[in-house]
């Protein structure tokens, strides 16, 4: 069998016809009509009388939508910290400080108990409150925004949603990026939709979304000549871009609804195979994408040839096409799944599948070893039992059936 890879993206076939407009009408630079459509068609897609900056990453969104939060140097920003270090770098960029929450068992995104008795804290020990929130979609799953904008409009802290694995993902009804002051959305090669790289960021309204264009454009000023009052960034969606994302786009809830019966036939499949178990809606007003499907593994559960992981560094790409490796000195951390989730990572590949573990926490993260953090244990513990199973527009139900064969076959 072909290699099952978790979300390699799938081409609607109207991708082409756009870029083939684009180039005739000699529009392959950033801005550009695609970039207007694409926004608006996002704009329509998520509601809410929202505007859409269309940008090169969700990164790029997540950055921007700092600035325009007024985060600084010296500042604090509340991350949840069971995500993509995509959430937390951006803070850094502008000399602020992440301050990690740790997650809640049921839907893994960000503990709300914790996220107050952070905001009291660190305005207990610092004298100020911190500049933004920044929960997370992770892996499409809703997070518990009625509550969180609750806490955060208590203390006058915007939110920053950051839905880049949530794209179509919503909570009560209500699609994710659309409750907080901005939403970003992602379009990297492997998420529910992609431009091939590229990324939006929700705005309030269009000012809004004109100010994160300007600081997207250099920060140019409106003169013959090229003027700067502001630090900016070349962080515009490609026009070429664009076009491919609006092939996507008639094709995005397909995309959507795939994930979600890939979902359920991986929970038909695994229900009753003792010591797996699905990562699922954890409620009626959670409507997870799936962007990808995760499960745990209990820690006594016994995976064959246990004994051969970790034994070996790492030495290829991990995590995709983008994902070049530094060579690491050792096979070995300090904080690292367990040898029956890594077992079974390594039986999948023999396999010809894609897996992998679930996202390292970032106050376990070697770079972020010196920012507060308040933790309860959970992500710590679902990254030592976790795992990522594919579940892209490729997959086929005879693949989910091949892949949970041989999760079968791998347990003793």
């Amino acid at each position: 069998m072909e290699r099952i890879l978790l979300c390699k993206p799938k081409m609607c076939g109207r991708e082409l016809e756009f870029i083939k407009a684009a180039l005739a009408e000699d529009w392959a630079v950033p801005l550009g009509p695609d970039c207007d459509a694409f926004e608006h068609e996002l704009e329509a897609f998520v509601g809410r009388n929202k505007k859409i900056a269309t940008l090169v990453s969700g990164t790029a969104a997540v950055h921007l939508a700092l600035i325009a939060c007024g985060v600084g140097p010296g500042d604090e920003v509340l991350v949840q910290s069971f995500t993509f270090c995509a959430s937390s770098h951006p803070v850094t960029y502008l000399g602020a400080t992440p301050v990690f929450v740790d997650s809640e068992k049921d839907s893994w995104n960000i503990d709300l108990d914790l996220l107050e008795e952070a905001i009291k804290d660190r305005i207990a020990k610092t004298g100020r409150t911190p500049k933004a929130i920044i929960p997370v979609a992770l892996y499409g799953m809703p997070y518990q925004i009625d509550r969180i904008m609750e806490i955060a409009d208590r203390y006058g802290i915007p939110v920053v949603e950051d839905a880049a694995e949530g794209f179509g993902s919503r909570y009560r009804g209500q699609v994710l990026g659309t409750f907080g002051r901005y939403g970003v959305l992602s379009f990297n090669g492997n998420k529910m939709i992609t431009t091939s790289g590229g990324g939006a960021l929700i705005c309030p309204d269009a000012d809004a979304a004109r100010e994160i264009l300007w600081y997207a454009t250099q920060a140019r000023e409106s003169y013959p000549y090229y003027q700067h009052e502001a630090i900016g960034y070349n962080y515009r969606m490609s026009n070429i871009c664009a076009g491919i994302g609006r092939g996507q786009m008639t094709i995005a809830d397909e995309h959507i609804a795939h994930h979600r019966h890939v979902q359920a036939l991986y929970e038909e499949l695994l229900k009753g195979v003792d010591g797996i178990t699905m990562h699922s809606n954890p409620g009626p007003e959670y409507d997870s994408n799936f962007w990808l499907c995760t499960a745990t593994l209990d820690e006594k559960l016994k995976i064959k040839n246990e004994g051969l992981a970790y034994r070996q560094v790492i030495t290829g790409a991990v995590g995709g096409a983008a994902g070049v490796t530094h060579a690491a000195g050792s096979a070995v951390t300090d904080c690292q799944p367990n040898d029956n989730v890594e077992a079974l990572r390594m039986a999948l590949d023999a396999a010809n599948i894609e897996s992998r573990p679930l996202w390292k926490p970032m106050h376990r993260q070697p770079v972020y070893r010196n920012s507060p953090a308040y933790v309860n244990g959970v992500s710590e513990a679902l990254f030592a039992t976790g795992i990522c199973l594919p579940a892209g527009p490729w997959v086929t139900d005879e693949h989910v059936r091949y892949i949970v064969d041989n999760i079968k076959a791998a347990m003793k």
